[in-house]
């Protein structure tokens, strides 16, 4: 008798994205006419074609691959230097910010990593997560044995929440008791909230005290534009002791459906055994790697490797101004319409109140049925996202603008 792992029994029915797709189709099955007209502002998924320079270097990799002088197989599961070079170069040392590059390890995408890292650690450990939260932080602790059962809210026994509400402009309070494991994510998702410097100061000083670790999901980093807010939780004074930070080429370079990420560990930061002596989480990691991944494609990488180059950050540039534009004409439907609305200025989301009393599955349904609109309903996100909406813009100009007229017309008195 082949015996399951029992904690995937405790997952809520389906995770938030499939059953919004579940819900999309039943309504498509019932009104087809109503199919053409359909916007999508749900999923984060990009829409814009890739940056040039990433397809002129992944058409030239394919040629490599053709020609025995040239041809890559099995390559270093951690990634290739030249690529974790330009990584540490462009995107911390040129801003000033302590990373090395062996200190870098490319993957196949920040979703991927962010539940993979919980490998590594052990059970026992208090969790804190922000609420409303990116599903896949709790999700992978559920499976992973670190949760007891689902309350009626859908938050779970044994997890620490850390409750993010227009009173903290999203930004989790600290936490009023011991955690070991502290989830951290800016620009969130879904809120879009950002965090000051001073904001993450304390969650490292925290973390220090405590002998916890932060784990920084920075994904949509590259859509900060405000000089003063932080790109990188290593740009805070101890945090090289304290924290791992994840990143994705998915939004910065539209790679979504091409696949590639990168976990920054510091050589500093120390896990303990069970007799309390320090271990380096980077030698696990590396170690977990090279047991589980065989590396991102040789492809994959050298177009991850061009989007740091200057015609690469150039036409990143372009893309990010794109989607900045799309959440601006959102944010500002949204406040036309009298709703309270937050993100969309450094992130690509739009985190609204859902208005009329509405709760957030009957203004997704309200949304669909009446404006063919997808939204994410924030309720989707945690307990505290309840009463809450987040609609995306990763879109084109003609859809966004779309949307913003189908909101004025569907809410504007």
């Amino acid at each position: 008798m082949a015996i399951i792992n029992d904690h995937f029994l405790k997952l809520q029915a389906g995770y938030l994205f499939p059953e919004i797709n579940r819900r999309v189709n039943a309504f498509i099955q019932a009104h087809p006419e109503a199919a053409p007209r359909l916007i999508r502002c749900g999923i984060g998924d990009v829409t814009e074609p890739l940056p040039q320079a990433a397809i002129e270097a992944m058409h030239e990799a394919v040629d490599d691959l053709a020609t025995h002088e040239r041809f890559h197989g099995y390559g270093p599961e951690q990634g290739y230097f030249w690529l974790r070079e330009a990584i540490a170069k462009k995107a911390y040392q040129v801003h000033g910010i302590h990373v090395e590059v062996d200190e870098i390890f490319v993957s196949d995408g920040a979703k991927c990593d962010t539940g993979n890292i919980l490998d590594i650690f052990g059970r026992g450990n208090r969790i804190a997560v922000p609420d409303p939260v990116y599903p896949v932080y709790v999700d992978t602790n559920v499976m992973a044995g670190n949760t007891g059962e689902a309350r009626e809210d859908g938050s779970y026994e044994g997890l620490v929440y850390l409750p993010c509400t227009p009173e903290n402009n999203f930004v989790p309070d600290l936490p009023q008791e011991h955690v070991d494991l502290i989830y951290l994510c800016f620009p969130n998702n879904p809120t879009g909230a950002v965090a000051s410097r001073m904001e993450l100061l304390k969650w490292v000083e925290y973390a220090r005290a405590n002998h916890a670790i932060i784990l920084y999901d920075s994904a949509y980093e590259a859509f900060i534009q405000d000089p003063d807010v932080p790109r990188s939780i290593f740009e805070i004074p101890g945090a090289r002791d304290c924290a791992i930070e994840f990143r994705s080429f998915s939004k910065q370079g539209g790679f979504t459906g091409v696949r590639c990420g990168y976990v920054v560990i510091p050589k500093e930061l120390n896990g303990h055994d069970a007799d309390g002596n320090k271990v380096p989480i980077s030698r696990l990691w590396s170690r977990r790697t090279s047991t589980k991944f065989n590396g991102a494609s040789y492809i994959v990488q050298r177009g991850a490797a061009a989007l740091f180059t200057l015609e690469g950050m150039a036409q990143t540039d372009v893309l990010i101004s794109h989607y900045l534009g799309n959440a601006a004409l959102l944010l500002n439907a949204c406040r036309q319409a009298g709703m309270r609305v937050w993100g969309g200025e450094n992130a690509p989301y739009v985190w609204a109140a859902c208005p009329d009393g509405l709760d957030s599955w009957g203004l997704f349904d309200k949304m669909l049925t009446e404006a063919n609109v997808v939204i994410t309903p924030g309720s989707g996100f945690g307990s505290k996202g309840e009463g809450f909406f987040r609609i995306s813009a990763f879109n084109s100009r003609e859809n966004v603008e779309e949307v913003c007229r189908r909101i004025h017309a569907l809410f504007a008195q």
